[in-house]
């Protein structure tokens, strides 16, 4: 996938609201593959809708999406379930891990659909991400910041050609958050991806081709 491309799109909630000020509703937006964008947004503005439309779990919106061209609402489970395994990833801002499993358990759980990642390449990066001694603890009983660092290093355990990240800084140290930079600044590099990243005033910091206000 090159493009995804937002044609007048906006949340059926905000269809009602008498001016909406934004880069990204009510406009024509194309985010290209390879490029990293930064969505700055106030709370109630509609950035998890954004990236739940993105990625196929919500369709409560107005206006028109389309991947390279075709319109995502003509897509079926198939479509959605190769996408999400080859060209789409995604951190949650509520990271959607399983609290019942281990930290290490949530991302092998992942990376054993994809077999994209070795074992090896897995522990480096919860080594690198200061938490190489949580991988057995369970996931519900790790702390939101190192919870938000295996989801990460879940997110990384496939191919992709866009990844969707929502907040994903929000309860780490300015420390992690350069490390998480990085590392996102290589996989993203290797796999020529484009990196949507939405914020509400904590950044992550790296270089952004393009910042949008939400």
């Amino acid at each position: 996938m090159e493009t995804i491309h937002l044609q007048h799109t906006l949340p059926q909630v905000f269809a009602n609201r008498d001016a909406i000020v934004s880069d990204v509703w009510h406009r024509d937006l194309v985010f290209e593959r390879g490029k990293r964008y930064l969505i700055e947004a106030a709370s109630g503005t509609g950035k998890s809708s954004l990236c739940s439309y993105l990625y196929g779990y919500r369709n409560d919106y107005e206006g028109i999406i389309c991947f390279d061209g075709q319109n995502i609402r003509s897509l079926k489970e198939a479509d959605w379930t190769r996408l999400h395994r080859h060209s789409l990833s995604i951190l949650f801002q509520e990271l959607r891990l399983f609290g019942e499993l281990t930290a290490l358990e949530n991302v092998l759980l992942k990376n054993r659909l994809t077999r994209f990642k070795s074992r090896k390449e897995i522990d480096a990066l919860f080594d690198a991400l200061g938490i190489g001694d949580k991988k057995d603890q369970t996931a519900g009983l790790l702390s939101f910041g190192q919870q938000q660092r295996v989801a990460f290093i879940r997110c990384l355990c496939q191919p992709m050609d866009f990844l969707l990240l929502d907040e994903p800084v929000s309860h780490l140290d300015e420390a992690n958050a350069a490390t998480m930079s990085a590392l996102l600044h290589e996989e993203a590099g290797k796999q020529g991806a484009g990196v949507i990243v939405t914020s509400i005033g904590k950044h992550l910091p790296t270089d952004y081709n393009c910042v949008l206000k939400l």
